[in-house]
């Protein structure tokens, strides 16, 4: 894997370099302080990965990414502070697959957990296709004038859910799920619950960038909160959240700490499978693209229980991963690109 390290510190350009040091499949090929500079060297070297700050002078990480993706699809990895979460989205949105989030600016020395994130997403992109990077031309929810279209509050309506879509979905996620809310309409009887991996200090803002996009009502989930008709909730990140029974016909979900046997926090086989046993043939489980198998015995488990299984097929997927492992089980009632899946759950009215 042939990576370029974009930064404007020059400190950080090197701790990050220092990452893949004794690395034998991971070699640094090059080092940008801007994002010119990050261009003329991605077209010069060809890099398998780029990891990208996005506070640069003379050209920022987001031009950079708009110009990247257009001429020359690259998988980028943003490495960003906690607090610009709004900006880490934006990233995602144009066309950055993965992030890795560190404490300040500046990457701190004994900061093993952010190292170790780093080189092991670098070499998850190894398998990546870069025909599927640039899916997304411009940032979803943003009209020509570039300026974000909010949508305004739906209505809340207090009745329980006729469907329960649980969605599960890792890397190339967020644009994924963005995508499907988009479309889904205000008419919709379903409730979401959705399962993205992600940091805990991210969830809660990118439940709130699908609540502005489109026409569900969502928020990150919290203990005891009742799943209602065109409404959901995205699972706290290092928590995993499932579905309950409530009083009567209400449903509730159950946020709690992972499990020593969750491979995956959050969890989407727990998620999946908690719809299944309290929705049953109303349950509709939704793998999108992310690595490995999550999602999996969760879909087992709404196939068992008579409920819908879709995955997402290879055709649109960044990672086929998970949709892949349902699929090749035999447990997916439907294989869609992204776009069909987002008109088929909006025509659940």
């Amino acid at each position: 894997m042939r990576v370029l390290v974009v930064d404007d510190s020059a400190y950080n350009r090197r701790t990050i370099a220092d990452v893949f040091v004794g690395a034998t499949d991971v070699e640094v090929v090059g080092k940008a302080a801007d994002g010119e500079e990050a261009l003329l060297l991605a077209t010069l070297l060809k890099p398998d990965v780029i990891t990208l700050d996005l506070e640069m002078p003379r050209m920022d990480g987001f031009t950079f990414l708009r110009i990247l993706m257009a001429k020359q699809p690259t998988p980028v990895i943003v490495v960003s502070s906690y607090s610009q979460k709004e900006n880490v989205f934006k990233a995602l949105e144009l066309g950055a697959l993965e992030f890795v989030a560190k404490p300040d600016q500046r990457l701190a020395p004994g900061g093993v957990d952010v190292k170790d994130e780093i080189l092991t997403k670098v070499r998850h992109l190894r398998a990546i296709r870069p025909s599927l990077f640039a899916r997304v031309k411009r940032p979803l929810g943003l009209g020509a004038d570039g300026r974000e279209n909010e949508h305004p509050p739906p209505s809340v309506n207090r009745t329980p859910p006729k469907q329960v879509i649980a969605i599960g979905s890792s890397t190339g996620g967020p644009s994924a799920l963005l995508e499907i809310f988009s479309k889904i309409p205000a008419t919709s009887l379903a409730g979401f619950l959705v399962a993205q991996h992600m940091p805990d200090k991210f969830t809660r803002t990118f439940a709130e960038r699908i609540d502005r996009r489109g026409a569900v009502r969502m928020s990150e989930g919290q203990d005891g909160e009742t799943l209602l008709r065109c409404s959901g909730f995205v699972c706290p990140g290092r928590q995993c959240m499932e579905l309950v029974a409530g009083v009567g016909l209400e449903l509730r979900v159950k946020i709690g700490p992972a499990k020593v046997t969750d491979r995956y926090v959050p969890s989407v086989d727990r998620l999946l499978a908690s719809a299944a046993k309290v929705a049953g043939a109303r349950a509709i489980g939704v793998v999108l693209t992310g690595m490995g198998d999550d999602g999996l015995a969760g879909a087992r488990a709404i196939k068992e229980a008579g409920g819908l299984v879709i995955a997402e097929s290879a055709e649109t997927a960044v990672v086929y991963g998970m949709p892949g492992s349902v699929v090749r089980a035999g447990l997916a009632d439907k294989v869609l690109p992204l776009g069909e899946i987002a008109a088929f759950l909006a025509g659940l009215t």
